[in-house]
């Protein structure tokens, strides 16, 4: 199997209890913050959603530059737009886990910051690194919604809630 169809059934996989995490995110919750060092759940699930454009980014880029184009994250006010946008990612990441971008995998992705380097990887490397950047911020959440007294839902087999309700 190809590294891209490998990829893209790992996003696919990764994807259903992404959005189980996701659509759980309470409207009226988004400026909370586990604690004072903490992003707020607006800025950790908006990350979330936008993680799979990253794999876009990787394949038709060769890098990023903080210097030259600043970090500003969308905007997401509610659990609806938040789907909305997670969608509109995984759409974009999919349009590029084709087979005729194998060979980009190989290619150079550098992210800096004006002259330091602060990455420097394949793009196969970056998707990689993306995939875990996702499962590691949904966790993340899952720590939030759990501190927050929301049941969590099973994402590699049934959560503690339930299997006991």
């Amino acid at each position: 199997m190809s590294s891209i169809k490998t990829f893209l059934n790992e996003l696919e996989q990764e994807a259903v209890s992404t959005r189980k995490m996701l659509k759980i995110v309470p409207d009226d919750k988004y400026d909370w913050k586990a604690h004072p060092k903490s992003m707020t759940i607006r800025a950790l699930s908006t990350h979330i959603a936008e993680i799979p454009g990253w794999i876009e980014h990787s394949i038709i880029n060769d890098g990023m530059d903080f210097a030259t184009t600043p970090y500003n994250p969308k905007v997401i006010n509610n659990t609806s737009e938040l789907m909305e946008y997670f969608e509109e990612s995984l759409t974009k990441a999919k349009s590029q886990l084709i087979e005729d971008n194998e060979e980009k995998l190989n290619g150079r992705w550098v992210m800096k910051n004006g002259d330091q380097v602060l990455m420097d990887l394949s793009k196969a490397e970056v998707i990689r690194h993306s995939l875990c950047q996702l499962i590691h911020h949904r966790a993340q959440l899952g720590v939030y919604l759990r501190l927050l007294d929301i049941p969590i839902p099973g994402v590699y087999g049934p959560s503690a809630d339930e299997m006991n309700p």
